[in-house]
């Protein structure tokens, strides 16, 4: 038995086994491919992030301080799982997080850090803090392969529910955002093992191509700037471990605007009924965009912890200006 099967015996079940369906309606407007949606919205922390994050957590020691940087729903996992196990956590943040999710780490009993313009400023400053107190165990997305084996479990439960099943036709391909690269590098190292002939694209905002631009080179590339408001994958400074596995399972790294996204996140709730953060939207966008290839597709749904600001934008997209919807 492998660690990702494995894992699914660790990982709390309230992350586990998400519905993944094919909507009508989304296969349409998709021009009649037929496209499996993963939804990992319907949990606690309204991402797949506590998959990974429970699974690292349950290496430590009982009563472990954490420490961890990040720009929101990869603090939720790790505060939410933390207070289920009695593990004391902080989160360093950007000064610029999203209240919201800011706000959650906080309910979830995190004690939460402000620290820095960005993502990077943020990890800088929490590797400083991990490094003056050392009974801390330093957490960093996409570095420890835990977070990636749980979120591998997402692929597991994918080829599960393959079009034919464990012996049919499976998948054209899988499509995933891309940001640290857990969670691709998670779910693509099942599926070559289980279902090699399903092609894994990766998706990063056209703003912020730092896996892309590290695939192209061989190495990790650091961005000077991510411009893009899916904060979720705006990584400037990709881990060169996360690059490493990602050159070994990745077969293409795809960009979508962010006009893209906003149409993808409109998408989703005309079809699905699903209010996505940019980020959980990526995939559908490439999709919809037509910069994958294949007829049997399959996308996860990552999130669902949008800004304020982006469900006002998105709530004028639904609107006609007489304040209708539109057809």
């Amino acid at each position: 038995m492998t660690r990702i099967e494995k894992a699914m015996r660790v990982i709390d079940p309230v992350f586990l086994n998400t519905p993944q369906y094919l909507d009508e309606q989304l296969c349409e407007a998709l021009g009649g491919r037929a496209v499996t949606v993963k939804v990992e919205t319907a949990n606690p922390v309204r991402s797949f992030k506590g998959r990974g994050a429970d699974l690292m957590l349950s290496t430590l020691a009982p009563g472990t301080p954490v420490v961890c940087a990040s720009s929101g729903n990869f603090g939720q996992a790790v505060a939410y799982a933390g207070r289920s196990r009695g593990m004391p956590v902080e989160v360093f943040v950007p000064e610029t997080v999203n209240p919201g999710k800011r706000q959650r780490m906080e309910t979830f009993g995190a004690r939460v850090i402000a620290s820095g313009a960005d993502g990077s400023a943020a990890r800088k400053a929490a590797a400083a803090h991990a490094e003056r107190h050392p009974d801390r165990f330093y957490l960093r997305d996409g570095h420890q392969a835990a977070i990636a084996e749980g979120a591998g479990t997402i692929g597991v439960e994918l080829t599960r529910g393959a079009p034919g099943g464990a012996d049919g036709p499976g998948f054209d391909a899988v499509v995933l955002p891309v940001g640290d690269g857990a969670l691709i590098n998670g779910v693509a190292c099942w599926m070559k093992e289980h279902a090699p002939g399903t092609r894994i694209v990766g998706v990063n905002a056209e703003g912020a191509p730092s896996m892309l631009e590290s695939l192209r080179a061989g190495r990790a590339v650091r961005l000077d700037r991510a411009r893009t408001f899916a904060d979720g994958i705006a990584v400037r400074d990709p881990l060169e471990i996360s690059v490493r596995r990602a050159r070994a399972l990745v077969d293409e790294i795809v960009l979508v605007t962010d006009e893209a996204i906003a149409a993808a996140m409109e998408l989703a709730v005309r079809t699905l009924g699903i209010v996505l953060e940019p980020a959980g939207a990526v995939g559908l966008a490439a999709i919809a965009e037509g910069a994958v290839v294949g007829d049997r597709l399959a996308t996860v749904l990552t999130g669902a912890n949008p800004r304020p600001e982006q469900v006002w934008e998105l709530a004028a997209r639904l609107t006609g200006p007489a304040g209708r919807a539109t057809s």
